[in-house]
């Protein structure tokens, strides 16, 4: 194995441990990791598993990252796929300067955003790992679902060779395509659940499905194209252009968390549902999808894990 490092720089301000806990979510993920000061993932580039491992070593207003990969490949081939890849996948060029302008001249906005600037919006690697995701979680806890997660990688993820604990890589469809809806079953997923995933990795390994062009759609059109695929639902379409396409604008609004901690933040006087959430939201539009990220964070540090 050779190890490559290489620096990336990040559109300031930047906290890698806000935006990797985004990615998170929960302290058992076992695909995004995090032990306090690097964030560590095995991505597969090129059918290889590589293992990076990113730290934040510029501080918040003039940030830089310094990024290990130990692989296979050739320096310069590596590098330049990462970059780009990692770039996306830690939102290191969003430009979040509107939204804090915006949050700067609202008092509860602001009470929000303070508290957790420098975090950027974080991307999938893929609209496959995004849709497996939101599959996955549907109608479950949070924490059950990265247990269901966890399980799905042990068992099929291309595994980073020569390390003593298990380390690997997010299933790919071509992992999942000739899998029997059992194989989920075993791993506590539904029987729909896994016939969903299934038929999603074989339509991606075939050819016949194509994912990665909704990223050239219109966001109603996109949506259409999502809530035609099976078992996706209005709440995974939005989840998906949130968190795989990076559509800043959509706060998943049948998310039962979020929209609790929607009606504790701005105490409405009537139970929330979805029509009721995209109202109270449109003072701040197109930053809902921001608004959604800030929430999970403040659930996270009320949780321990911040800070």
């Amino acid at each position: 194995m050779r190890q490559t490092v290489f620096q990336l720089k990040p559109r300031p301000p930047f906290r890698l441990d806000l935006t990797t806990w985004v990615l998170r979510r929960r302290h058992h993920n076992l695909v995004d990791r995090w032990d306090g000061q690097t964030y560590r993932r095995v991505l597969m580039v090129q059918d290889q598993p590589v293992e990076v491992a990113v730290r934040q070593t510029g501080p918040l207003e003039s940030p830089l990252l310094s990024v290990e990969a130990c692989h296979a490949h050739s320096q310069r081939e590596l590098t330049t796929m990462l970059s780009p890849l990692l770039t996306r996948m830690l939102g290191l060029n969003a430009d979040l300067s509107p939204f804090y302008r915006l949050a700067a001249a609202d008092k509860r906005l602001r009470s929000l955003v303070e508290r957790f600037r420098g975090f950027k919006p974080p991307r999938y690697p893929s609209i496959f790992e995004a849709l497996v995701n939101a599959i996955a979680c549907q109608q479950l806890s949070l924490t059950l679902g990265i247990h269901l997660l966890n399980r799905l990688a042990v068992a099929y993820g291309p595994a980073f060779p020569g390390t003593a604990e298990p380390r690997q890589a997010f299933p790919r469809p071509q992992d999942l395509a000739g899998l029997l809806p059992e194989a989920f079953r075993v791993l506590g997923f539904s029987r729909s659940k896994g016939n969903a995933i299934i038929g999603l990795a074989q339509g991606l390994a075939s050819g016949s499905l194509d994912l990665e062009n909704l990223a050239n759609l219109e966001e109603p059109e996109a949506v259409t194209r999502l809530l035609a695929l099976k078992g996706v639902g209005r709440w995974s379409a939005e989840y998906v252009l949130l968190r795989g396409l990076g559509h800043w604008s959509v706060f998943p609004g049948d998310d039962v968390g979020a929209r609790r901690h929607l009606s504790t933040w701005l105490h409405p006087a009537e139970l929330l549902d979805y029509e009721k959430v995209q109202r109270l939201l449109a003072r701040w539009h197109p930053y809902g999808g921001l608004i959604y990220f800030h929430f999970l964070l403040s659930g996270l540090a009320e949780a321990g894990h911040l800070f």
